[in-house]
């Protein structure tokens, strides 16, 4: 089926508490998208943030970011006053702060708790039993915190290690400080049920995103050693990356540890398999990082400063999709399948029978021969991107090419101006065969490098960008929607629509 979407990550949507939350805000982007006639709402991955900022480097697999709580919506529950976070000043409200972030939300989300605490609700406790993984995940926050934010493999040897009469000390010492991590994720989960079911009622589907690799201070890191490739005192061997290509000289080194695949087949890909399962159910589409990773990865050798020095190594391939397949059936999923892609990753992809991506920025090469210009396209089973999350936005990425680019854009997409190529990649994107088709956001605002989500192998000045309140108007909603109707994308209505009044009343 036909169908288009719009890539706009969670942090992104606009609000007065310094990053986009999962309340009125995301209703409003959920209706916009409605009108705009879409199926899907891509977004990156939701789990806390840890170094640099990134979605991709995360203390959890399984966790929802703290900061994407909407404190509007605690205070409609009680748990809190309008005066305990309205005074306070987030920041830009186009620009996500996250050092000011990380000093103020935590305070304000305390008192939730001291308040919840006060009720005698047992919700909280019930979820926290029905989810195994919370129990070491939220041991892990309160010791990281008690630690002043260090990672796991600062701490006193005995917690580093995980042995278990000092873990034990440790659940009993900060009984309450675990609670509270326990809160934040009922919390999380609750309104993002509620908004997955308001957003599903539309006929919209949750594009999310899943990185290949944990980051090193991680819980699942620290409580299970034995899936990663790390010494006896835990340290990485190797780490993950990319080599050196035509983006970057020195490559990517990404510093996450490798997976000891050998390890994980012997016991039944179990770890992947509820990792999928349980991704597969937050979201309703998933989209899986570095796809190409799963059949060959990049190993450079830990303590390096850049990926140069390296060596490409077998991974599971579809032993481990087969696997997945047999225990949780047939799943929606998208194979980021960009970079260097070999002969043996496209017969996995091609074997796996998931779509993988074109993306337009890539595609304009003057010689035409680009498999990512949409004449090229050789099957329908693929997602059709203007550009990705790492890409420049379209605005910036026409003023960055050379004017030799800038003509075979004006003569492809049939243009006059280059000024009218951004809009000119939407249009061919939603034209193209793919059966589906993404656009970032920005682009349809059609704003510059400035509203640029991420530039790889960067830190600092990354995940920043906000929607300021006000872009999205019926306008604009209508022209998109007009564009998805001439290209056959328009999404059947559903039979009913849930207001958000009954999607709360139902969680």
């Amino acid at each position: 089926m036909r169908a288009s979407g719009i890539l706009l990550h969670i942090s992104s949507l606009p609000g007065s508490q310094g990053i986009g939350k999962l309340g009125k805000e995301a209703y409003a982007f959920a209706d916009f998208l409605h009108k705009a006639g879409q199926k899907y709402w891509q977004i990156l991955p939701v789990s806390p943030t840890s170094y640099g900022d990134s979605p991709y480097q995360s203390f959890s697999i399984y966790a929802g970011n703290p900061y994407f709580i909407d404190l509007e919506t605690l205070a409609d529950e009680g748990l809190l006053k309008r005066t305990d976070f309205c005074r306070i000043k987030w920041g830009e409200p186009d620009s996500v702060d996250y050092g000011l972030i990380y000093e103020k939300i935590f305070k304000v989300l305390r008192k939730a708790y001291d308040n919840y605490k006060k009720t005698g609700d047992t919700a909280c406790a019930e979820f926290t039993k029905k989810n195994e993984w919370l129990h070491d995940y939220a041991l892990f926050m309160a010791l990281k915190f008690a630690h002043d934010g260090d990672g796991w493999y600062e701490w006193e040897k005995p917690l580093r290690m995980f042995e278990k009469p000092a873990v034990d000390k440790a659940r009993e010492k900060y009984a309450d400080d675990i609670g509270f991590w326990c809160f934040l994720q009922y919390e999380y989960y609750k309104q993002w049920t509620a908004l997955k079911q308001y957003v599903n009622g539309l006929g919209i589907d949750f594009i999310g995103d899943i990185p290949i690799y944990v980051a090193y201070d991680s819980v699942e890191v620290w409580t299970h050693p034995e899936l990663f490739l790390l010494d006896e005192d835990k340290t990485p061997i190797d780490v993950a990356g990319c080599p050196p290509d035509v983006f970057s000289a020195k490559g990517q080194l990404w510093g996450n540890p490798l997976y000891r695949w050998e390890y994980m087949e012997e016991q039944g890909y179990k770890w992947w398999i509820e990792r999928l399962r349980t991704a597969c159910t937050t979201y309703d589409v998933v989209r899986i990082d570095h796809f190409r990773g799963f059949e060959s990865y990049y190993c450079i050798p830990y303590g390096r400063e850049d990926a140069v020095i390296g060596e490409w190594r077998k991974g599971p391939a579809m032993k481990l999709f087969r696997a997945v397949k047999a225990e949780i059936g047939e799943q929606r999923i998208i194979a980021e399948d960009l970079g260097f892609i070999t002969k043996a990753v496209g017969r996995m992809l091609k074997a796996s029978g998931y779509p993988g991506m074109k993306v337009l920025e890539f595609a304009f090469d003057p010689s035409g021969e680009s498999t990512y210009l949409p004449h090229n396209f050789t099957s329908p089973n693929c997602v059709c991107y203007t550009g990705t999350h790492d890409n420049e936005t379209a605005v910036g990425w026409v003023n960055s090419i050379s004017r030799k680019e800038k003509k075979f854009c004006r003569e492809y997409l049939n243009v006059k101006r280059s000024r009218e190529i951004p809009r000119g990649l939407i249009r061919a994107a939603w034209a193209s065969i793919a059966d589906t088709a993404i656009a970032q956001m920005q682009d349809f605002l059609e704003l510059d490098s400035g509203a640029r989500m991420n530039i790889p192998s960067t830190l600092g000045g990354n995940w920043q960008w906000r929607l300021q309140g006000g872009e999205l108007t019926d306008q604009l909603a209508a022209e998109i929607q007009d564009l998805t109707r001439i290209y056959g994308r328009l999404p059947k209505e559903p039979e009913k629509k849930t207001s958000r009044k009954t999607a709360k009343k139902k969680k």
